[in-house]
């Protein structure tokens, strides 16, 4: 297993500002459930780290906001009967969630008109269905 977290292009989050937890996970696996370890939180303090630039700090703070517990940003996996395994994925959702959220915000969308003829082409079937139905009402009928 890797020990920075890479986040996007050549920056990475060093491994002295991770901070990994074990504890008892529930879910399959006997008695081996009762003694083992296996289920891992992974914390990253973003508020006091160092490591990404100040504008990616910003914006994953800002993105983040509603993840994070006083500046720290936390991430459980259990799925594994394996700690080793349970590491790993942590590491990876960790580094998915701080490339998602220190990605450019997108371009804005320029808006544009409906075309004339995709109007018009609308229009005139909207009146020959109209048309279609008026012709099925029987009063003209005598």
């Amino acid at each position: 297993m890797p020990a920075d977290i890479r986040v996007r292009g050549p920056v990475s989050v060093p491994e002295a500002e991770l901070v990994w937890r074990f504890s008892r996970s529930s879910g399959p696996g006997g008695q081996h459930v009762n003694t083992s370890d296996t289920q891992v939180e992974l914390r990253y303090d973003l508020a006091a780290s160092n490591a990404l630039p100040p504008v990616w700090k910003e914006r994953a703070l800002e993105r983040l906001a509603g993840r994070l517990v006083g500046g720290v940003l936390v991430v459980r996996a259990s799925e594994h009967r394996s700690q080793w395994r349970n590491r790993e994925t942590a590491a990876a959702r960790m580094a998915s969630l701080l490339a998602e959220a220190t990605a450019p915000p997108p371009r804005p969308r320029r808006p544009t008109k409906v075309p004339r003829g995709i109007n018009e082409r609308r229009l005139r079937e909207k009146r020959r269905r109209g048309d279609i139905k008026g012709g099925r009402s029987g009063r003209d009928w005598t």
